[in-house]
């Protein structure tokens, strides 16, 4: 069974529009959507939470219409936002009894865990909490309802290298099950490299592509070449270019160009930045 599965999703906002949007996020694997600060992530986190009502589209998330039966799913959602949404008074061991009585398999043990391997103080002050700390523990209380799908939006945001490491490291934990998912929404496109399998690109809410990560490692390379010698190819092989004085520097369609031509590994944080830059001059 598919995780997520989004059709024909669409949302506008005044000038904004997101869509036609089509996903579809397979259980035991991690998706992260990318895209720069407007491009549409948190918009299309809240359809999923059904926060928003989208203007055409469906969302099924773990088989069911997320419109129909949206506060049963939640109970196997587990969702961060990038905000923390706690009250600033509560402390973790007050927050841990409030989520006891919101969530049927709200599990004390292993929120109590959380609270230990984060090293977060039971009786201090949520307002009194670093960012990181902060977003360790909405991890924990995401964590720990048994969850199946697991909804992060820019939740390794203005986070130090360390923490956010530790944030990837459990993403990558919990979709070890095979019934388990992850969509994670980040304009930071090294952390997703790190734990996911798919890669879906946003842009002025279009989607660029919507690929798995190796496939996308496996199609596109980079070409060092002149002027002269990228001039002979098909135009259509190259994605996007940076000119120096040393020559040219293009991520090119494998599939697209001659046999026998050497080029190097891209990695999925260039073509981003190539796709993007080409896809706003277009």
């Amino acid at each position: 069974m598919n995780a997520l599965e989004i059709k024909n999703l669409q949302k506008s906002y005044g000038d904004f529009t997101l869509g036609p949007l089509n996903l579809t996020l397979p259980s035991g694997c991690v998706m992260g959507l990318i895209g720069e600060n407007g491009a549409g992530k948190s918009t299309t986190m809240k359809l999923i939470l059904d926060m928003i009502h989208p203007d055409a589209g469906s969302i099924q998330i773990l088989g069911q219409n997320n419109q129909v039966n949206i506060k049963a799913i939640k109970e196997d959602m587990g969702v961060m936002l990038d905000e923390v949404g706690l009250p600033g008074y509560l402390t973790p061991g007050q927050v841990g009894r409030i989520m006891a009585s919101a969530f049927r398999n709200w599990d004390s043990e292993v929120y109590e865990g959380y609270l230990r391997r984060f090293s977060l103080p039971e009786n201090k002050r949520f307002k009194e909490f670093s960012r990181g700390m902060k977003m360790k523990l909405g991890i924990a209380v995401a964590l720990s309802h048994h969850a199946k799908l697991l909804l992060l939006d820019e939740a390794t945001s203005g986070l130090d290298p360390v923490v956010r490491d530790e944030v990837v490291e459990l993403i990558m934990e919990f979709t070890r099950q095979e019934d388990h998912a992850a969509l994670i929404s980040s304009h930071i496109v090294s952390d997703l490299e790190k734990c996911c399998d798919y890669i879906a690109f946003l842009q002025k809410g279009k989607l660029l592509l919507c690929e798995e990560k190796d496939r996308l490692k496996e199609r596109y390379g980079m070409l060092r070449c002149s002027r002269e010698r990228l001039l002979e190819l098909d135009g259509t092989a190259v994605i996007g270019k940076r000119e120096s004085p040393y020559g040219i520097e293009a991520i090119v369609d494998r599939t697209k160009v001659p046999a026998g031509l050497e080029l190097g590994p891209v990695d999925i944080e260039e073509l981003f930045v190539v796709m993007s830059r080409q896809e706003g001059s277009a």
